[in-house]
């Protein structure tokens, strides 16, 4: 297994996402949209109906947070171990907004938050003269988390 510092594991992504996220503007914004557009993701996938013989609501959304996890745990133990408390938290989030709202309105809320928030990506970049990341590969959607976990922990000192 790669380790998170090695040229090919985590550090390369987070380097090479950072190169695409100079601007000031552009990074502020990342700080809000980013963790938007995961929780609507989350949302949106909590809302999707589930068969009460495979689980309860928020199924489809714990099982592709699994997949993402093993993604981020493949890269890098420390970030995916602060990430799952984040998506953690964020789950907990969608399961109160889900039981005060409702499935559809739960969706609906998510797409309205997901296209502002996508707005807002997409007015970052062009404050900072480039193309988002994840047009070149789409792993860059699971990047930007990470990018974002790992400025906080360097900042905490972790």
């Amino acid at each position: 297994m790669q380790s998170s510092d090695s040229p090919q594991g985590m550090r390369h992504w987070l380097d090479s996402y950072s190169a695409d996220h100079q601007n000031p503007t552009n990074r502020l914004l990342h700080w809000i949209c980013v963790p938007l557009i995961v929780w609507c993701v989350i949302a949106l996938l909590w809302a999707i109906p589930v068969p009460p013989m495979i689980g309860r609501p928020g199924f489809w959304a714990v099982a592709a947070l699994v997949l993402a996890f093993a993604w981020y745990w493949r890269q890098s133990h420390r970030l995916a171990a602060a990430l799952l408390v984040a998506l953690a938290l964020l789950c907990v989030l969608t399961e109160f907004a889900y039981r005060e709202l409702g499935p559809q309105k739960l969706a609906v809320t998510a797409v309205g938050v997901f296209v502002v928030a996508w707005i807002g990506q997409f007015i970052g970049h062009a404050y900072e003269g480039r193309r988002p990341s994840f047009l070149t590969d789409l792993a860059y959607l699971l990047v930007g988390p990470a990018w974002l976990m790992d400025k906080l922990l360097r900042r905490v000192g972790i």
